[in-house]
């Protein structure tokens, strides 16, 4: 059974979205996606400054079984990317909700974050 912190919103393509009150969120992939991919190897962020729309692959992540893209939840600006995955990608298989984190966004729109998938939808969805 995945983990699934019911503090994240999800999107369909196994990003999650952790909200912060100032119209910033970080963003990651989730437990179910990681363990899917298996030891992650390497991941290719975005430059920071980058506009991306919701849906829109913003980095790639490689592993010994494959490589995929990784997807925008929502719009928003690149505030910050995690450097620490450069040196350390298996970050986001130990911990894929915390020191694994991909980006911080400046929200285009917070509201967007509502078309997300709760905790229990998104336990539906890789039931």
């Amino acid at each position: 059974m995945s983990n699934i912190p019911s503090d994240l919103k999800y999107a369909k393509s196994h990003e999650w979205l952790k909200l912060a009150g100032d119209g910033t969120a970080l963003v990651g992939i989730t437990d179910y996606a990681q363990n899917s991919l298996g030891d992650i190897t390497f991941v290719q962020l975005p430059a920071v400054g980058k506009a991306l729309k919701a849906g829109e692959s913003f980095g790639v992540v490689e592993s010994v079984k494959a490589a995929s893209d990784v997807y925008a939840p929502v719009a928003g600006t690149v505030l910050e990317v995690n450097k620490a995955l450069d040196a350390n990608p298996e970050k986001v298989n130990q911990e894929p909700y915390a020191g694994g984190w991909m980006l911080k966004l400046k929200l285009a729109n917070p509201a967007d974050a509502n078309s997300l998938l709760s905790s229990g939808d998104y336990a539906q969805v890789t039931g």
